[in-house]
């Protein structure tokens, strides 16, 4: 069986793609579909995260609102307000100003992404998984 940890590296494997395709969109003065395709592959991920692993994660482990899952939140607020910031100057076609986020937003991604990725993925594997989540899982990633 998969592991919980590979799982969740290979989406952040894909949103990372997505922005990168997203950014040379934008770099043309493009970039609509692309980056609405980045936005909804972000908006999956932390669904997945926020709605399925973390409350999973805190009813095992009983750290409801602190512990790792809680910053983990909270930098995905962060990233989602660098997203907001995006889809309204694509909403009014600024393509420039909606690259503006970037260069913040792809730091916050990695530095974010490591710490679930040799951290918090790693626990949930000890502790977590089973077809029933896996399933649940795939299907929210998936779309």
């Amino acid at each position: 069986m998969t592991s919980l940890a590979k799982v969740m590296h290979q989406d952040h494997q894909h949103c990372d793609q997505l922005f990168a395709t997203a950014e040379e969109a934008l770099d043309q003065g493009q970039g609509g579909e692309q980056t609405q395709r980045f936005l909804k592959a972000m908006a999956r991920h932390f669904l997945a995260e926020e709605e399925l692993l973390f409350p999973a994660f805190e009813e095992f482990t009983g750290m409801k609102g602190m512990g790792p899952t809680q910053v983990m939140r909270e930098e995905h607020q962060q990233m989602r307000g660098l997203l907001s910031q995006m889809q309204t100057a694509l909403d009014q076609n600024n393509f420039k100003a909606a690259k503006r986020p970037l260069e913040t937003l792809l730091i916050l991604m990695q530095q974010h992404n490591l710490k679930e990725e040799n951290i918090l993925y790693p626990m949930m594997d000890m502790h977590l998984g089973g077809p029933e989540l896996m399933g649940r899982l795939a299907q929210v990633l998936e779309g």
